[in-house]
């Protein structure tokens, strides 16, 4: 009897604490692992394309600043995104090796469990849409070699806008419930002329949240830090239509969360991860991407395991 009474009294002094940690999960939802294999440029060349994204996440380990887990009976996440994106290649020059296009991106939430072990005492979460993604992007023409393109690179300004579902009584939430600066540099490089390696590098800052969830208190306004985070993949074409390779991810927030005005300290967030991928071409036109990714290093954000498959279409 005595040392169950002693168990409830130290999970119930937890709370207030575990809720603290998980509010330093600030920063919104940015692209890890959605793109990777060929990511410096477009498969077929000027006009319109589709692209249909599914991802699947699961983690067993919500982390402190330090990397241990949080102290509940569970932190189990489980979730699954659909984004769907239309893009447009025009045939505008911008500069003599170049063109302006346009991407836009809407997520949707469509299964959000978490589980604490404590009915979600300490946990509460939402679904739905979540932010609309614009970016306005330059795309450079490939730099051809004599078997082939050897270089492409691509740039986009990218603005995540606070459209999406928010409700300041939950702690995760489809949208961060501000304004996100997210430009990019793309790039693949063909090491010869089946094997080829991509890298994209995001930059991303964020305005004020003017609306904080309540684990905040008495708090006007809440801006996340800055980060930088990137997605890397090398890849092998096993024939014409199929290629195999390793994909990964990193992030790293690099300046504090602002409160108020006013720097937490010990909220920023940091994970990689790395797992295998591939990807068929049914045409020039169609292709679908598969990636696995398990993460590792985590702090002050979850770690577990993605799934993401991507078709893209030409029209």
């Amino acid at each position: 009897m005595k040392s169950t009474v002693l168990k409830i009294f130290f999970l119930a002094g937890t709370l207030p604490m575990v809720t603290s940690q998980v509010k330093a999960y600030d920063l919104p939802t940015v692209n890890l692992g959605m793109t990777s294999f060929l990511d410096g440029g477009l498969p077929a060349g000027p006009g319109w394309y589709g692209q249909l994204y599914f991802q699947d996440y699961d983690a067993n380990k919500l982390s402190d600043q330090q990397g241990n887990r949080l102290p509940l009976p569970k932190t189990d996440l489980h979730y699954q995104v659909e984004v769907a994106q239309l893009s447009y290649l025009s045939q505008l020059s911008v500069g003599k090796n170049a063109s302006f296009g346009m991407n836009v991106l809407l997520p949707f939430v469509s299964k959000m469990n978490v589980n604490d072990g404590l009915n979600q005492a300490a946990l509460k979460s939402s679904q739905g849409f979540s932010d609309i993604l614009v970016g306005p992007f330059i795309q450079f023409d490939p730099v051809m070699g004599a078997n082939g393109p050897k270089f492409v690179q691509r740039v986009e300004f990218q603005v995540n806008l606070p459209t999406g579902h928010y409700d300041q009584s939950k702690d995760i939430n489809p949208s961060n419930h501000a304004v996100s600066f997210n430009p990019y540099w793309a790039a693949t490089y063909w090491l010869t002329p089946k094997w080829t390696a991509s890298v994209r590098i995001h930059y991303l800052y964020n305005f004020k949240n003017n609306k904080p969830t309540y684990a905040f208190g008495d708090v006007d306004d809440l801006q996340a830090g800055q980060a930088i985070h990137a997605n890397f993949a090398t890849d092998y074409a096993i024939t014409e239509k199929l290629r195999l390779g390793i994909n990964g991810y990193w992030l790293q927030q690099i300046t504090d969360t602002k409160a108020n005005g006013t720097d937490l300290k010990g909220r920023r967030e940091r994970v990689w991860a790395l797992g295998p991928g591939m990807m068929y071409s049914f045409s020039q036109q169609d292709h679908v991407v598969a990636n696995a990714y398990f993460e590792q290093g985590a702090k002050n954000r979850p770690e577990g395991n993605r799934l993401q498959v991507r078709y893209i279409h030409h029209f």
